[in-house]
């Protein structure tokens, strides 16, 4: 986002009336957080309490890190009362002051959700419209009952378009943040077997995912993949739901955003697609065949705001992976000689659907003389009963890309481990500090190494293990 005006983002009088709280202190308020280890100067630190923490135990660290004044449930010792605005419930003033930031706005708001692809569809629409007026949108991966009100409420008043991530991992969530966000245009990226934990049929994923259309308002435009075989119940959820247009994106020949001629290169990808009868050359800083789908996503909601395409293909190519998903480090082996691999960092989290857009982009990265192409994947979580299933459903994907060693780690990848043909089998883990030493033992030079797996397996550790015995790691940029 372009860097903040001079005028406040919120008053304290403002927050007060915003939130139903107590204050008596009249003071500015620049951003807003709920981790006091990260307040900056002007902060308002939200007191959040949670089952292993109380919010109020660290508003005196807020305050000595520069936070301005905190959102209590009750006065805290040792900080000024008039730095304090007291309320009955914090989670609840977060999410009134997320409400009267959308009431305030008056510029396009964009939701997306998916059950891949929601993040980095979210920051390339963002890089595309900021180029085009002052946009915002949810940091990081903020798309769940704290991290959306609070990207709300991050919202400057004078914005011309925000972005929103909306997650989800039970059906009902993303009814109540659609309602909070009121988007004009919603984005769903896919449907695939995510959180299957909880839902009992993809069928069940697919209308969970759909509630997002219940916060549409006008002109209620719903973004759909034409590729997904949910394509149809999506748009008769959206229909139901009052969506004015429906705008269809996907190589299938009826989507109305579509690629005519692609090219998979090693740090990008090239394109010309058909934009609503608009022909259009570009170039994304991104690997892989999902990132096409991304980048049509992106089009048909620049296309949708009536924003500038030729603008939006120009900052597509500016695209560079982001930490966890897709970063990429030229490292130096530690053994003192000048041999290097190339890391690729898909750490951050995985479904069965990520995991084979990942080894499908690992398929296309070029190799030179002695390297390997080498996958190092932790185990999927929330999957539910078929949980083995859907982790032996990735022999598939992986012989298709002729992979030459497979790393595997956590309970249900040993299934996955059994089917493996010997020659791809680097080794099946259960230890993860056992894989980094055999994974760093086996490196060699040119070998090109990608790291995936969910959140809860860990797998960010691989990255750090590797990147901590680099001699001078270089970070690689999208575009070489």
């Amino acid at each position: 986002m372009k860097s903040r005006m001079s005028e406040p983002l919120w008053t304290s009088q403002a927050v007060a009336e915003a939130t139903g709280g107590k204050i008596t202190g009249k003071w500015n308020v620049n951003g807003i957080s709920i981790d006091s280890r990260r307040c900056q100067a002007g902060d308002l630190f939200f007191a959040l309490s949670g089952p292993h923490h109380d919010g109020h135990d660290f508003v005196d660290a807020a305050i000595s890190a520069g936070a301005v004044g905190a959102v209590v449930e009750h006065l805290v010792d040792g900080i000024a009362p008039g730095q304090q605005i007291i309320v009955d419930n914090v989670k609840e003033a977060l999410w009134n002051l997320g409400k009267a930031a959308r009431a305030r706005v008056n510029c396009p708001i964009i939701a997306i959700t998916g059950s891949a692809g929601k993040t980095g569809t979210k920051e390339a629409l963002m890089e595309v419209l900021d180029r085009q007026g002052r946009a915002h949108a949810s940091k990081k991966s903020y798309n769940n009952d704290i991290g959306v009100p609070l990207s709300l409420a991050r919202m400057p008043e004078n914005v011309d378009f925000s972005i929103f991530e909306l997650g989800m991992n039970h059906a009902g969530e993303l009814r109540a943040l659609t309602k909070l966000v009121r988007p004009h245009v919603a984005i769903v990226t896919m449907v695939a077997s995510a959180h299957r934990e909880f839902f009992d049929h993809e069928e069940d994923i697919a209308d969970a995912k759909a509630e997002i259309f219940e916060g549409l308002e006008g002109p209620a435009v719903a973004i759909l993949n034409r590729d997904n075989r949910h394509y149809e119940r999506l748009r008769d959820h959206a229909v139901a739901a009052g969506a004015e247009k429906i705008v269809a994106f996907g190589e299938h020949q009826d989507a109305q955003i579509r690629p005519l001629r692609t090219a998979l290169g090693d740090t990008c990808s090239c394109i010309v697609a058909d934009v609503q009868d608009v022909q259009l050359t570009y170039k994304i800083g991104m690997v892989g065949h999902h990132w096409i789908l991304n980048s049509l996503a992106v089009l048909a909601a620049v296309k949708v705001l009536g924003a500038d395409l030729g603008l939006a293909g120009l900052a597509l190519a500016e695209l560079s992976p982001l930490k966890g998903r897709g970063q990429r480090h030229r490292l130096y082996l530690d053994d003192g000689s000048m041999d290097s691999i190339l890391l690729i960092d898909e750490s951050y989290n995985a479904n069965p659907a990520s995991m084979k857009a990942a080894i499908s982009a690992l398929q296309h990265q070029p190799i030179e003389g002695r390297g390997r192409r080498i996958a190092v994947l932790g185990q999927m979580v929330e999957l539910g009963e078929n949980a083995p299933q859907f982790h032996a459903d990735l022999l598939a994907p992986l012989r298709d890309a002729h992979l030459d060693q497979v790393y595997l780690y956590g309970k249900d990848m040993k299934y996955l481990f059994e089917r493996l043909p010997s020659r791809m089998r680097g080794g099946y883990f259960t230890d993860l500090e056992a894989l980094q030493v055999a994974l760093h033992e086996d490196l060699r030079d040119g070998d090109v190494v990608m790291v995936k797996g969910s959140n809860a397996s860990g797998m960010s550790r691989i990255v750090d293990y590797l990147l901590d015995r680099d001699r001078s790691t270089v970070d690689i940029a999208a575009n070489g």
